[in-house]
């Protein structure tokens, strides 16, 4: 017998909330299998098996929180558990012998109980031909993956001939659902796969964007745009939340206090600047495709709005401070917290000495720490140690907002939608004239306590000169 405990998951979290078992009593289950969902006031994350063998008790239940190092299960040895869940199972077995002919070729997960022979006496003649997977297939403990599997094998226990179908279909579909790794742009998360079942899209027909080929929500609501153009048009579709009541998650309940206590704390207030970025935004169409091969993503707007604030952080170290006490701590680095709209809530990944990235680097790190966040693979101590906060806004079309900043942080940079507009500009004799400009709003709120306007139109427009001047081409790092 071995207990999974709950593993420290980042400096600052000292417990978890067990939300969702992956794995019943009785089930198999193999060294680093995703083995139960738990809750943090950082992340929602996975916690994997480290042993193989078959879950013989859980001692958290679902709800319910408990201290890093707490047991959460007991996993114990196959050959052992095997016996104690075929018992049961032999009448089933019994009841229905139909059912027991497509256990066995399906079940290849790493349970390997040869001994368990009684309650396979029907299962035993069927897997005779099917030599490569006999040994394996016998376990009826595999009973929930063949389930899991039932539609695309059922072929398997139709045909007689069973050496004429060959088991090497069946044996690569639990490989597919036991390694879930960031590699395989096969592998759709719950979320994206939910979502398309609502929306009725096939996943198949989908190419994905994100980090490996993997399909995001932002490609099924381009797919939707795409093939139902007059959808846009039509009313919005009423929600089924409408007219519920559904507690609060422990991540929801955690940014609600924070930004209430934020408010309470802390004195907060607005500062906005308009900025011309009509230079950055024909650098983008210039090198579009180049740095896209080269750094595989997309360059948007957002690494040069958050190079240009990391410098100016180191410029105007107030911005850059925290409060503690009667004293004002100035941090050494720039660690720049980005907001991620996620079906939890925002979340915020952290990167670390921005100021020191490059373009190439900093669109890479931003979409490799999105996607994890979104796909809830990102680890809590990437979500520590912010210092200053950007929030891309104009991202569902907002001019600009006042953003709440969330202590110990004391200010926080909102960019809103970049559209083109007429705007004044100097022609070539210096003569002010109309044009057709890129054109984008930045807020920034911050904590009155430390900051005062002045720091705060200091900082932003440090900001707006470095974006206006358009000079990156030394940052691009191609």
């Amino acid at each position: 017998m071995s207990e999974v405990i709950l593993p420290a998951l980042g400096e600052s979290v000292t417990e978890g909330t067990v939300t969702r078992w992956l794995k019943n009593i009785g089930d198999s289950v193999a060294v680093d299998e995703p083995l139960v969902e738990v809750s943090t006031d950082k992340v929602d994350t996975e916690i994997p098996s480290p042993f193989a063998g078959t879950l013989t008790q859980i001692m958290v239940q679902e709800d319910e929180t408990v201290a890093v190092g707490a047991v959460l299960a007991i996993v114990g040895e196959a050959a052992s558990a095997a016996p104690a869940e075929t018992a049961p199972a032999a009448p089933e077995a019994a009841a229905a012998p139909v059912e027991a002919a497509p256990v066995a070729p399906v079940a290849t997960p790493p349970v390997a109980a040869a001994p368990v022979t009684p309650p396979a006496p029907v299962a035993a003649a069927p897997a005779a031909p099917v030599a490569p997977v006999a040994p394996v297939a016998t376990p009826p403990v595999t009973a929930p993956v063949a389930t899991e599997q039932a539609a695309p094998v059922a072929p398997a226990p139709v045909a007689p001939a069973a050496p004429a179908a060959p088991a090497a279909p069946v044996a690569t579909a639990p490989v597919a659902a036991n390694e879930e790794t960031s590699s395989d742009p096969n592998y759709v998360t719950p979320i994206v796969r939910k979502l398309a079942a609502e929306m009725g899209i096939d996943l198949g027909t989908i190419r994905g964007s994100g980090v490996g080929g993997r399909i995001r929500k932002e490609d099924l609501t381009a797919a939707t745009s795409k093939t139902a153009p007059a959808a846009a048009h039509a009313p919005a579709e009423a929600s089924p939340l409408r007219g519920t009541t559904v507690p609060m998650s422990r991540l929801r309940k955690v940014l609600s206090e924070r930004a209430v206590a934020s408010m309470q704390q802390s004195a907060q207030l607005t500062s906005v600047v308009e900025v011309d970025v009509t230079k950055i935004a024909e650098m983008r169409q210039r090198v579009q495709a180049e740095f896209t091969q080269k750094a595989g993503t997309k360059l948007s707007f957002m690494p040069f709005f958050t190079l240009a604030a990391a410098e100016a952080l180191a410029a105007n170290p107030i911005i850059n401070a925290t409060v503690e006490d009667t004293n004002i701590v100035y941090h050494g680095s720039d660690n720049i917290s980005f907001a991620v709209d996620t079906e939890r809530g925002l979340l915020t990944p952290v990167l670390k000495d921005a100021a020191h990235m490059s373009i190439s680097t900093m669109a890479q790190a931003i979409a490799d720490m999105a996607e994890r966040t979104r796909s809830n693979k990102l680890t809590p101590d990437e979500l520590s140690g912010g210092t200053f906060t950007l929030t891309n806004t104009g991202s569902r079309g907002a001019l600009f907002d006042t953003p709440v900043v969330f202590l110990p942080q004391s200010a926080i940079l909102g960019t809103g939608i970049v559209t083109k507009r007429a705007a004044v500009v100097k022609d070539a004799d210096g003569n002010d004239a109309i044009g057709i400009r890129s054109m984008v709003y930045l807020a920034l709120s911050y904590d009155h306590r430390i900051i005062d306007g002045a720091d705060a139109s200091r900082f932003l427009m440090q900001v707006k000169i470095r974006l206006e001047a358009g000079k990156f081409e030394a940052n691009l790092g191609l």
